[in-house]
């Protein structure tokens, strides 16, 4: 981190603290604001996570969930509008742009809080005082770990914590498999074992605590709604209100489908288009040294990693949407078709 000595100076006397992460957030994101919040409010700060719209269920178990507040919800805004205002300090968790916060951005932004981004994906905006930035990180679970550490207070983790942690850096791995998991994240994952995490609990928490809808949803879409493109090595699957609503679909019902994509043979690309009341929303998956991060940036005002992005478009509907990204195809075929698998 810049200027880790005075940060350390900062936060050795009691603050107002908010904690915030990016729109929908996700076991990552939610994860790393409560570990960190678990961590702050051990030395003796005022700590209040304020997540800018709602997240899936199955992160409810989670240390500290039942006192996190919805920005989106009606009845919390205005205390969470006072509560930004008020702040000393306001953390940004892994988002480096302030509109991936949305409607709260406006407010953060102009609150006179010191701004500490702690974050690791690409093209970080100048918005922070203290920035701990670092793109090969696999995970900001996996910064927020190495801060503490770095401050000296590994002591205070406890299990709580580590488990907010672990979620994090096992999703943001996809399980320990992604490209991403390097030695040192092995080494952190078995430190916090070693505080009493269960580690298979919390990979049930995450991944086997769906619904009957759900199931029904992901078996639609995989039987019906998905697309391969072998000529590019590609799939993809484009998702509509309409059927959103028809299978009760809830926050984080669609989240992962993009990876089944990945699972065909010969797929070096994988595609999920979804129609959402807000925006078209896209998320991208890749293996080896073939980057999403690039297609989602210069054609879907979005970012991310190597291997896992996303993007948006906003009033241009969905069949003109999954029109623009078939269009871009031909551009990358080359460099698809060259990806050794």
């Amino acid at each position: 981190m810049q200027h880790i000595e005075a940060f350390r100076e900062i936060i050795a006397t009691p603050k107002k603290i908010v904690i915030t992460t990016h729109f929908k957030p996700d076991a990552d994101a939610l994860g790393s604001s409560l570990g960190l919040a678990g961590y702050l409010k051990k030395k003796g700060h005022q700590v209040q996570v304020i997540t800018p719209s709602d997240y899936p269920k199955f992160l409810f178990w989670m240390s500290g969930n039942e006192e996190v507040i919805n920005y989106e919800d009606a009845k919390n805004q205005k205390k969470a509008q006072q509560l930004i205002q008020a702040a000393d300090l306001i953390f940004c968790l892994d988002f480096s742009a302030i509109a991936r916060i949305e409607s709260m951005s406006s407010v953060v932004a102009l609150s006179k809080a010191t701004k500490v981004m702690i974050d690791h994906h690409t093209n970080p905006e100048q918005f922070a005082t203290f920035v701990y930035h670092d793109v090969k990180a696999a995970a900001t679970a996996q910064l927020i770990y190495q801060l503490i550490v770095l401050l000296g207070d590994k002591h205070l983790i406890d299990q709580a914590i580590g488990e907010c942690l672990y979620a994090g850096i096992m999703t943001d791995t996809g399980s320990f498999r992604h490209p991403n998991t390097t030695p040192e994240v092995h080494r952190i994952a078995a430190e916090i074992m070693e505080l009493g995490v269960n580690t298979n609990l919390v990979h049930r928490r995450v991944y086997d605590s769906t619904t009957a809808d759900r199931l029904s949803f992901l078996g639609y879409i995989l039987s019906e709604k998905m697309v391969v493109l072998p000529e590019y090595r590609v799939a993809y699957f484009v998702v509509t209100a309409e059927e959103l609503k028809r299978f009760n679909s809830q926050t984080g019902d669609t989240e992962g489908i993009v990876n089944y994509g990945l699972q065909i043979d010969g797929t070096v690309m994988s595609v999920i288009i979804v129609d959402r009341p807000e925006a078209i929303k896209m998320s991208f998956r890749s293996v080896e040294e073939f980057a999403v991060n690039t297609i989602a940036s210069k054609y879907f005002n979005g970012g991310g990693h190597k291997n896992a992005a996303g993007g948006k478009t906003v009033g241009l509907g969905l069949e003109a949407t999954v029109a623009r990204f078939l269009s871009i195809l031909p551009e990358y075929q080359s460099e698809l078709l060259a990806v050794p698998i």
